[in-house]
């Protein structure tokens, strides 16, 4: 199903790399723990995505380089949620200024990249060293990534090489940061105006001091008018730019390589290359929900002081203002937390209300992006449930998209509008959470999917797939499919090819060579079982206490219970001598036969 809603962020080849420390000064290959792997995904405004899979698949870590709290090997992450316009970054003035620069090094990157394809190509996929492979791919990514990042500035100038129209654009971009400051400037005298005000409210206050004060407000609206007036001279300056660019532009339109990377042209920031003091306004829209409520909240500060602390930060109110104190006590309502915790500390608190707090404290800057990191496996079922319902209502009323991390498929499934499934660093499916339960086409997601505990007697009659091994090491992972080592239903392709994302049907991506449905409207598996899947006992069985539901070694079993019945009423009428029956398990018989006799 195709989403309508805007694109608040777009995450395109996304890679990160952590270095490992070389053991010995003769080691040549420089080695890496590859936690994410050319990840592909937008995100919706007002959504929430799922991330679900194993320990160690990268979940965390895709959450964290999104925030850029971990800087990303290669890719882009492109938000929407602020222009370049509003951020004016320092990138788009180095790449205008160094233009021919950059288009030098794409060439020698492109250059590499090919060397390295070519060498790839001469021994085969199949027969690559796995550094020349790793080469390639980071080869191939850093030319792509010079790429949009000339291309998604200058547009079709990147064709033709207008040096006039470049000059323009370095005009707009000088322009346009003496228009930011001055907005930024104007936000920061309203900030002082409303204190100003606010301690005119003081009913303390003597008639020579209001007096003082009032003065005081005035000669700060006085400040705040002109700043607006010399704000709104630039915008128009700005406006006048721009009109001059597009007419330079109406020279080349229909030239067939200048319309293909003018289309390319992007006005999303790139979160990957904005500087550590760029970054900082942004945090107040990239927000994040620790897993451990427990370690996330400073023990020496109040919960007041708490979320004060990011409100100052970013410049919402004046420290100490009454303003200040309101906005703290409406934000902790919203989160289920009573005015009388506002002087409390973290230790005086449960795990559920530690929590609340987290979530207050991400939500009181008005994000617009939260990343909720397990923020509720460390909390007990009933409390989960709170905050589950509160992230939804919260979601609601605010606006806000989600970033989703659990293990829980439970939980996924019932705040999730898509959901994202990763094995070792890749996303091997992706699809709205209707779809991923119902028509799973990963084998991958169909393990998950069947692992899932349940109190239905019904759904006991189904096998349950249970994967042999552990997950692959990431610094040197399989060829081919990542999955195949631990796949039920692996091909001779599957070891040499890594199948790509394909999208199988509307909204629906897939990561394997084997794309069609996999379970019938029942939920019954359309495949062979492989010998990892281990039958459950038979419901029937379970209602009439002929085999104990609880026994953990019946279910481990792969001798037939059809069998093992008949092999224990032929030892009960002397027929089978247990010791010399070799098809039998001794100990499963012994032990059926002495339940059977108790009863």
């Amino acid at each position: 199903m195709m989403n309508t809603s805007k694109k608040l962020l777009s995450i395109n080849n996304l890679k990160k790399y952590f270095p490992i420390a070389k053991s010995s000064i003769f080691q040549k290959e420089q080695l890496y723990v590859k936690a994410n792997e050319d990840i592909s995904i937008d995100i919706y405004e007002g959504e929430t995505i799922g991330v679900v899979g194993e320990s160690g698949c990268g979940k965390s870590t895709l959450g964290r380089v999104l925030l850029q709290l971990y800087d990303q090997t290669a890719g882009e992450s492109i938000y929407y949620g602020r222009s370049i316009a509003e951020v004016a970054p320092s990138y788009v003035k180095e790449t205008i200024v160094h233009f021919h620069r950059h288009i030098k090094k794409y060439e020698k990157l492109r250059e590499k990249a090919d060397k390295l394809e070519k060498e790839v190509e001469a021994v085969g996929e199949e027969q690559a060293d796995f550094f020349l492979l790793q080469n390639r791919n980071l080869a191939v990514a850093n030319a792509q990534t010079e790429l949009q990042h000339i291309v998604k500035i200058v547009g079709g100038f990147f064709a033709v090489r207008d040096q006039e129209g470049i000059l323009k654009n370095l005009e707009i971009y000088k322009c346009n940061i003496k228009v930011v400051k001055l907005k930024k400037k104007i936000d920061d005298q309203k900030v002082q105006l409303d204190y100003l005000e606010g301690k005119l409210d003081d009913e303390k206050l003597t008639d020579k001091q209001r007096e003082s004060l009032q003065k005081k407000v005035d000669r700060q609206k006085a400040k705040i008018d002109a700043t607006e007036k010399a704000a709104q001279a630039e915008d128009e300056r700005f406006n006048a730019l721009c009109a001059k660019l597009s007419e330079i532009k109406d020279k080349y339109r229909g030239n067939e390589e200048y319309d293909k990377y003018e289309a390319m042209l992007d006005n999303g920031v790139d979160l990957a290359r904005l500087k550590y003091n760029e970054i900082r306004p942004l945090r107040r829209d990239l927000q994040i929900i620790f897993q451990d409520p427990y370690s996330s909240l400073n023990p020496r500060m109040t919960v007041g002081q708490i979320i004060e602390e990011g409100l100052t930060t970013h410049n919402f109110y004046r420290h100490g203002s009454k303003a200040m104190k309101d906005y703290i006590l409406q934000t902790m309502a919203k989160c289920g937390l009573q005015d009388y915790m506002l002087h409390r500390y973290p230790h005086q608190f449960s795990g559920g209300q530690r929590q609340r707090i987290c979530i207050a404290r991400a939500l009181a800057v008005k994000p617009k992006f939260v990343v909720c990191d397990e923020c509720v496996s460390a909390l007990d079922v009933s409390i989960q449930s709170q905050i589950i319902n509160l992230l939804e209502e919260l979601k609601e009323k605010e606006g806000l998209t989600y970033l989703f991390i659990s293990h829980d498929l439970s939980v996924v499934r019932y705040i999730s509008d898509r959901i994202c499934v990763m094995y070792l660093g890749n996303i091997v499916e992706l699809a709205d959470a209707e779809t991923i339960f119902k028509d799973p086409r990963h084998p991958y997601t169909i393990a998950l999917l069947s692992s899932i505990p349940t109190t239905d007697l019904e759904s006991l009659d189904k096998e349950r797939i249970l994967l042999e091994g552990n997950i692959p090491s990431p610094i040197k992972p399989p060829s081919g499919c990542k999955f195949h080592t631990r796949c039920y239903m692996a091909c001779d392709k599957c070891d040499r090819v890594p199948p790509p994302l394909v999208e199988v049907e509307p909204g629906h991506f897939v990561a394997c060579h084997r794309l069609e449905k996999k379970l019938d409207e029942d939920g019954n598996y359309l495949f062979e079982l492989p010998k990892m899947v281990k039958k459950t006992i038979k419901t029937a069985e379970i209602q009439t206490g002929t085999v104990n539901a609880d026994s953990s070694e019946s279910e481990k079993t792969d001798f037939p219970i059809e069998e093992l019945d008949a092999k224990i009423e032929e030892q009960q009428n002397g027929v089978v001598d247990m010791e010399n029956d070799v098809d039998a398990p001794d100990a499963i018989i012994a032990e059926e036969t002495a339940k059977r006799s108790l009863d």
